[in-house]
């Protein structure tokens, strides 16, 4: 299979050289046709002004900090994602893993709950998470907050623009919450950090929960002091949409032109890293791993590997998500599956297996 391109061919078994290098830098098997990945190749090559593909390899051998590599896999692999793409883990995290972790912060003593989103993509499952979460613990509190209100010792769970501050499990103090999202591509990373969607990334939402975490803007831009990277204000004057009392009236919008803000309260919760899974850097351990999605792209080998470092990464007595069609290939890993309400995520046991000293 061949390409002409302006200076030259793409042969067979540069093709074959270039996955074998993705797969052993990466750990990524590309599943796409020959002719998919020449036509792909062929694009990289022109727009980043390389003679052949020849060059394109060599400058992939000597990519150091991994920038060539990033670029040629950007629009290569499928980074499908969405707000709540599995609700069925969604809903587990919420009714069934976040009490049973702030009962054990509870006893345990204060502690932040740490949950790493691996392989995030463009942030909406990260955010997704954090929507949950506090979802969630403002659930634990208002039910707190009623049991107390009965024996007159009680006070409501505060609510700061629907993101619970929540007095559970820290003997009354606000539990902290970290959320991790890290990805391979760095340009899916710069996405995910500013937090802006369009609107039609989150239909099917609850009104209520748009109106809680998001903030409607007219335009993706960002202003240079901030945005979605920590602003001060809901929403920056850049970010204006609605229009203000006055004889002035306000361009009006589109739904073309609509988006989706991550206020900053939810952001704030939020850490985006660039990563590669197939090397990680140790960043700690975690209650929770969202790993969704990831598997399939993989080897063998380093589906294997992977799956032993997030054990690792687990704090004992923490919870692993994976897909529903995916599996642990790993059996002599200890995790112990549970279901709750049709979706199955695996446990590590608080005695972690004195064989792998976790």
């Amino acid at each position: 299979m061949h390409r002409i391109i302006a200076t030259g061919t793409i042969l067979e078994q540069e093709l074959s050289e270039l996955r074998l290098i993705i797969e052993r830098q990466t750990g990524i098997v590309l599943d796409c046709p020959n002719s998919a990945l020449v036509a792909h190749v062929g694009d990289n090559i022109e727009g980043q002004g390389l003679g052949s593909a020849a060059e394109l390899l060599e400058k992939l051998r000597c990519d150091q900090d991994g920038s060539s590599l990033s670029a040629l896999l950007d629009g290569l692999v499928n980074t499908k994602t969405g707000f709540f793409r599995h609700p069925g883990a969604m809903n587990a995290l919420a009714k069934q893993v976040v009490p049973q972790l702030c009962a054990r912060k509870s006893i345990d003593g204060p502690s932040p709950l740490r949950i790493w989103s691996a392989g995030c993509s463009t942030g909406e499952e990260t955010y997704s998470i954090a929507i949950t979460v506090c979802d969630a613990l403002s659930q634990i509190g208002s039910a707190s907050a009623a049991n107390g209100a009965s024996n007159g010792s009680g006070k409501p769970a505060a609510r700061n623009g629907g993101i619970a501050e929540s007095s559970v499990g820290n003997q009354g103090g606000a539990l902290s919450i970290h959320i991790v999202g890290s990805d391979l591509l760095p340009q899916n990373i710069q996405l995910a950090d500013r937090g802006i969607y369009p609107q039609s990334a989150l239909n099917g939402l609850p009104p209520a929960t748009i109106r809680n975490y998001f903030s409607k803007i007219s335009s993706p831009a960002i202003s240079t002091n901030g945005g979605a990277n920590g602003a001060d204000s809901e929403t920056q004057n850049s970010f204006q949409t609605e229009p203000r009392s006055g004889p002035t009236k306000a361009p009006q919008s589109t739904a073309a032109n609509l988006h989706l803000l991550v206020k900053p309260r939810l952001r704030s919760l939020v850490t985006f890293n660039c990563m590669n899974l197939a090397r990680p850097g140790y960043i700690g351990r975690f209650d929770c791993i969202f790993c969704m999605d990831v598997l399939p792209h993989l080897s063998r080998a380093q589906r294997i590997a992977l799956l032993e470092r997030l054990h690792l990464y687990l704090e004992p007595g923490g919870f692993l998500f994976l897909s529903q069609t995916e599996k642990l290939c790993v059996p002599n890993l200890n995790f112990r599956s549970e279901t709750f309400d049709g979706y199955t995520y695996h446990r590590k046991p608080v005695a972690a297996s004195a064989a792998y000293g976790r």
